[in-house]
């Protein structure tokens, strides 16, 4: 009898696997009776669309480090900075001390009509207060963002007002730009920084090159330092404003897709002229397609770092509830053939997540003589012959190594707590109306302003401040303002100048302060300036510091350096 019933059971199972998935496959006919079995005849109740996902999870684990399962929050996070826009009202902000603080209103957007301005502190989004109650900042973006054309109520505190005020505001489509800096060098080198490879990231390149050129650029640096990639096409577009006809920029290749080629149409923008790319750990995918294609064809010459390697080509497979598989179906190679995909093993992601961290550990990241390639791994560049690498990332042709001389513990525990950022904005806050008539231009600003000693001193007072509330576990200072009948809590930023009787910082704390100074004031200053002006600035300032870029001028100045570099006799 036992026997019978086990047999009639089977028999459902196998029936309900023809309609369930891929009936005739063995391996597919074991997962469905087993998800069968599961939710039909397991002893308690289960959550079947959360068993599903954690069965795609572990499936895809298995593979390899980049193929992925996205929930639809997920999918939506990961498509707006590629997509180009996104609805929403037009501000960019930082929260400050658990308080949306706005840094820039963008032009002619939804906020900007209304009267948003920059350093307003948004309190209350459609009367759900958002300001001192510990909301994480993706909630406060959901209240934010919504459908072009719907509306959303905002009431902001403005220093020197002592009421809120309210705001009306009508979304609409914000832009989303992946093109953070474009500016002239000098009077012949143009700088261009990319921060991913997004839709709209060639028109953007090819805006800031022609204005560039107008300004006399004839030699370009390109800075795709952490930039992580994004869209295949955009890195194909891109490359072809560099290369001749026909030249191949990419092909991809995997067992079950077929080798597809990418090439260079006739007119590129930029087919001649000195061109530098910067790299480092950090650029990944799409940066590693154009870095790679401009090094094997000797169009460019590559500074910086050893690139991250990653070489696997996702196909994107929506599932009927907006979730998404990202599968790998293929491997980017370079017009010579190299891989650009850092070796793995398979599900074991630890490993493979810790490969920077390795990197530093065996001195990769501060001298190039610790990188070691078999001679397997050795090709030659399609015009000059100059021996390249594969195995993963893109080696530059000059190694600049990790500046270790003004990161010290003690600015990286100062960052997380986010008082550089606090500093500045504490700054411009109370005196955004100065600087602006001060300092009328950015050339101005550059040459002219200093971060006092005096500011670096307040803002050792607040690092001194921040230990002991942390070691205390002490509540932030706090002041209130009103709002109809609702009484408003807003957190001050701590008194810079209380020292206090007994300071918690060491002497070992204070040499790396000092060590650590220069770095700061720079960060702090660049921070201002992009919020009296906006990201181009930011790194006009910034960039005094990236090495690899200082470098980069030195080497594009010099026809000799730069001819050596590529091969030329």
């Amino acid at each position: 009898m036992k026997q019978t019933i086990l047999l009639v059971v089977l028999s459902i199972m196998l029936g309900a696997c023809s309609s369930y998935g891929q009936g005739n496959d063995p391996a597919m006919r074991k997962v469905n009776m087993a998800m069968y079995a599961i939710e039909n005849m397991y002893v308690d109740k289960v959550d079947e669309n959360k068993l599903a996902e954690d069965a795609i999870v572990s499936l895809l684990e298995k593979l390899d480090p980049h193929s992925n399962y996205l929930t639809p929050e997920e999918v939506k996070e990961m498509n707006e900075p590629l997509e180009g826009n996104f609805d929403g009202i037009g501000v960019q902000f930082n929260m400050l001390t658990d308080t949306l603080y706005i840094i820039q209103v963008i032009p002619g957007g939804p906020s900007e009509k209304v009267g948003v301005k920059a350093g307003d502190r948004i309190i209350m989004v459609d009367d759900t207060l958002i300001a001192g109650v510990k909301m994480p900042t993706n909630s406060v973006m959901k209240r934010l963002k919504g459908p072009k054309g719907t509306n959303v109520t905002i009431k902001v505190l403005r220093q020197g007002l002592a009421d809120l005020l309210t705001f009306r505001i009508v979304r609409d489509k914000i832009p989303v730009y992946s093109l953070d800096a474009h500016y002239m060098l000098d009077k012949e080198t143009g700088y261009i920084k990319l921060s991913r490879f997004a839709a709209t990231s060639h028109e953007e390149f090819v805006t800031a090159l022609k204005k560039l050129q107008s300004q006399g650029m004839k030699n370009l640096i390109f800075d795709f330092q952490g930039n992580g990639g994004g869209y295949l096409k955009a890195a194909i577009d891109i490359a072809d404003e560099f290369l001749k006809q026909n030249e191949i920029i990419v092909y991809t290749e995997g067992v079950r897709q077929k080798r597809e080629e990418a090439v260079a149409s006739s007119k590129g923008l930029f087919e001649k002229g000195k061109l530098i790319v910067l790299v480092d750990e950090s650029s990944a995918s799409a940066s590693e397609i154009v870095a790679g294609a401009v090094q094997d064809w000797d169009r460019a010459v590559i500074v910086g770092r050893r690139s991250f390697g990653k070489g696997l080509v996702q196909r994107p497979i929506p599932l009927p509830d907006g979730s998404m598989i990202r599968l790998t179906t293929a491997r980017y190679y370079t017009p010579t053939g190299r891989c650009i995909q850092k070796p793995y093993e398979k599900g074991n992601l630890d490993s493979y997540n810790k490969d920077l961290i390795d990197r530093y550990n065996h001195g990769e990241m501060m001298s190039a003589d610790s990188i070691h390639f078999p001679d397997s791994l050795k090709y030659s560049t399609l015009v000059n012959h100059r021996t390249v690498y594969g195995g993963g990332g893109i080696m530059p042709d000059y190694f600049v190594p990790f500046d270790t001389t003004r990161y010290t513990a003690f600015h990286r525990n100062i960052s997380a707590m986010g008082l550089i950022n606090k500093m500045s904005m504490n700054m411009i806050d109370k005196n955004r109306a100065e600087y602006k008539k001060k300092y009328p231009t950015v050339d101005k600003f550059i040459s002219d302003f200093t971060i006092s000693d005096s500011v670096m001193d307040e803002l050792l007072s607040w690092a001194r401040q921040e230990k002991k509330n942390l070691t205390a576990k002490e509540k932030p200072a706090a002041s209130t303002v009103k709002s109809e009948n609702q009484e408003v809590e807003i957190v001050d930023s701590p008194d810079f100048n209380d020292s206090g009787s007994s300071s918690e910082i060491t002497p070992k704390e204070l040499a790396e302060f000092e060590k650590s100074s220069p770095l700061i004031r720079l960060q702090i200053k660049a921070l201002i300036a992009r919020d009296l002006w906006d990201m181009n600035e930011y790194y006009q300032i910034i960039n005094q510091e990236n090495e690899s870029l200082r470098k980069a001028k030195e080497i594009i100045k010099s026809d000799k350096e730069y001819s050596k570099l590529l091969g030329i006799s």
